[in-house]
């Protein structure tokens, strides 16, 4: 027994490295100075410097931000709603479509970007940052939806009657009383959708105009041409503020549980 657990956890030990060694190495190299970022030179912060000084990483930066921006609004309002309406509602048809509702979690990104990109050519509609939005609420609101139904499962019914005992409308009842109870899987799942897209590369790839390009894109392009030591620090800074983000949803999740 012993063996086998010393063996597993050597398994374990080295999927870890293999994963996140490569993560280690670029924060590593984007305090390097050297150029070329193959060989170590000397610690500098410069590359964070200069990062504000490249228009193309800004207006990416921009960019993402206003389409993330969005997007957790409409995956806020989809995911919520959704998991209320089949939570309060019992019909045949709602196994079917919570299952297509959570499709997008899990069909590959390069299949759902060719997807919607057919779907936007065959209705005429021009990519650009409207298309973006679509595609990534598309994939973002079932985070939120999830979170929502995991927190609604613990519902009391007799918090929504008695509001309704009370004289409060049903809207009035849902507004007052089941939004807060669920603010916590709320705010959770409007963190993760946020994360999600402010990284998301594949689906935007196929959607995007060359005016509508995020910064993961924009940072896909640069890295194509050759080592950019400015990549490396941009992408340090993507990794902290995703960590920061999940490490808050989780924070949320236990505070308010």
């Amino acid at each position: 027994m012993a063996l086998v657990n010393a063996l597993f956890g050597t398994w374990s030990a080295l999927v870890m490295v293999f994963f996140y060694a490569p993560i280690v190495f670029l924060v590593v190299f984007s305090f390097n100075d050297s150029k070329l970022n193959v060989v170590w030179e000397k610690f500098t912060l410069r590359w964070y410097a200069e990062l504000w000084n490249s228009t193309p990483l800004v207006n990416g930066l921009k960019a993402s931000l206003i389409v993330a921006s969005i997007t957790t609004v409409l995956a806020i309002i989809l995911g919520t709603g959704a998991a209320w309406l089949l939570h309060r509602y019992r019909f045949r048809a709602a196994r079917p479509i919570s299952t297509m509702a959570y499709l997008p979690m899990v069909v590959p990104e390069v299949i759902m970007g060719i997807s919607l990109l057919v779907f936007f050519k065959s209705i005429d509609v021009s990519l650009g940052f409207p298309t973006v939005v679509i595609a990534h609420t598309t994939f973002c609101f079932p985070f939120v939806m999830a979170a929502v139904q995991a927190r609604l499962a613990g519902l009391d019914p007799a918090l929504e009657e008695a509001a309704l005992d009370l004289g409060a409308t049903p809207f009035e009842a849902f507004w007052h009383v089941i939004v807060p109870y669920l603010m916590p899987a709320i705010v959770s799942g409007a963190l993760m959708a946020f994360a999600l897209s402010l990284d998301e590369l594949i689906v935007t790839f196929f959607v995007k105009s060359a005016g509508s390009q995020t910064l993961p894109v924009v940072i896909f392009g640069m890295a194509k041409k050759g080592i950019n030591p400015m990549v490396n620090a941009l992408s340090t800074l993507f990794i902290l503020f995703t960590v920061l983000l999940l490490l808050l949803s989780e924070w949320v999740k236990k505070a308010r549980a």
